[in-house]
């Protein structure tokens, strides 16, 4: 199992986009939830970021929108870093 980071910048960011996208809280909690248990999981469709975040990866909560991680491997970390749909731009 994996233990899952809130980083600060994150929860701001994820408050607000709550408040815009409340339907699909329960898709994020269960996005959270296979995240926990198994961040290779075929309903995530993990992939490597491109670009100045080749860092991240990106987590799909559904079709239209993701949640950006980093993987802190050693200590089994999951870093939640940002929230919002798959053509945002950073």
């Amino acid at each position: 199992m994996y233990k899952i980071i809130f980083d600060d910048s994150y929860e701001k960011k994820a408050i607000k986009f709550f408040k815009k996208h409340k339907d699909i809280y329960s898709q994020y909690e269960k996005t959270i939830e296979l995240l926990v248990n198994n961040p290779q999981h075929p309903a995530l469709r993990v992939h490597k970021l491109q670009g100045k975040m080749k860092q991240f990866f990106s987590v799909s909560i559904n079709m239209k929108y993701r949640i950006i991680i980093d993987f802190i491997i050693v200590d089994d970390m999951i870093i939640l870093v940002d929230i919002g749909s798959h053509d945002d731009v950073y």
